[in-house]
């Protein structure tokens, strides 16, 4: 191999070519590596660009939060009532409250379900079932809120009367289904079939197998696309208007209308009032929050099962 004073560079040993002499392809072949480092460091610099306009508009809405709401957060906004409209002071424990019931009971109807059917996909894929069943959560995943809260209210709400805690659980687990039975269909599809044709050569059922042996071993994704359903439910409004229409007292029956701060968020956000403003902006930083608490746990549950090869 020829090597120039760069030992960085190194040159290709030259092909026999009766016209071309070594000190002219040594030239030739510097240059073109010389363009190629060039165009890499560009290339690595627009990627490096990319990235950072990429963050920017996370990293401007979470310090314009921050501004805006954190001198309204204190120990009486998590442990206090609303106030009437107009008066100063007051919080939001029972939107904090309501929202936490609503997301838990969303989950415990979601993510069964949403598990459940994921599985009969991955485990049944060719079915012609299976095939309906994935295009139609395909295309519920990608169904605007507001039309699953007026199918919540219309079948929900209207035949028995009054809005509910339960009614906008179910309207919230129906957006996380289709995530979560897609999360749950392509983890399972990574499980090795070697792995289940050794579970039943030692006597296992077919659906003893895929309960115990095969969601065990796709625990870890499964979680993570349920912590990412769950944080993306976790701020929805539209829903929440035709179903638990929101309680300025503490609630905690599913059969009542319940508070939420999305809901609240914007009550006080359309308010005339400056002491309203300021708590829908606390209302918010608690919001994003939450959400960038289960992105962390989805985080943390994913590295928990493929280590560092997430980074």
């Amino acid at each position: 191999m020829a090597t120039i004073s760069d030992p960085q560079i190194t040159v290709p040993p030259r092909r026999e070519h009766p016209s071309v002499s070594q000190r002219e392809y040594t030239a030739r072949a510097v240059r073109t590596m010389g363009r190629r480092k060039v165009v890499n460091a560009i290339m690595v610099g627009l990627t490096w660009l990319a990235a950072l306009v990429a963050t920017l508009p996370l990293l401007f809405i979470l310090f314009y939060l921050l501004k805006k709401g954190a001198s309204s957060l204190s120990i009486g906004f998590f442990a206090q009532m609303p106030k009437p409209i107009g008066e100063e002071g007051g919080g939001m424990a029972n939107a904090i409250v309501g929202t936490l019931i609503l997301v838990a009971t969303a989950m415990a109807i979601g993510v069964p379900v949403g598990v459940g059917a994921g599985l009969y996909l991955a485990e049944h894929r060719a079915t012609k079932l299976a095939t309906v069943v994935r295009f139609l959560s395909d295309v519920l995943n990608g169904l605007p809120s507001i039309v699953v809260g007026i199918f919540a209210w219309q079948f929900l709400v209207r035949p028995v009367g009054h809005f509910s805690a339960l009614a906008g659980s179910v309207a919230l687990a129906a957006m996380m289904i289709p995530m979560v039975t897609r999360t749950t269909e392509e983890m399972v599809r990574l499980v090795p079939t070697s792995l289940r044709e050794a579970a039943l050569a030692l006597g296992y059922t077919r659906w003893r197998t895929s309960l115990t042996i095969v969601l065990r071993t796709a625990a870890a994704g499964i979680v993570t696309g349920a912590l990412v359903a769950v944080a993306r439910i976790a701020g929805e409004t539209a829903p929440l208007f035709f179903t638990a229409l929101g309680n300025q007292f503490m609630s905690t029956s599913l059969t009542q209308p319940i508070g939420a701060l999305p809901l609240q968020i914007f009550n006080y956000a359309i308010s005339p009032y400056e002491s309203a403003h300021a708590l829908a902006w606390a209302g918010a930083v608690v919001l994003i929050a939450l959400v960038l608490v289960f992105s962390l746990a989805a985080r943390l549950a994913t590295r928990a099962r493929f280590g560092n090869a997430t980074d």
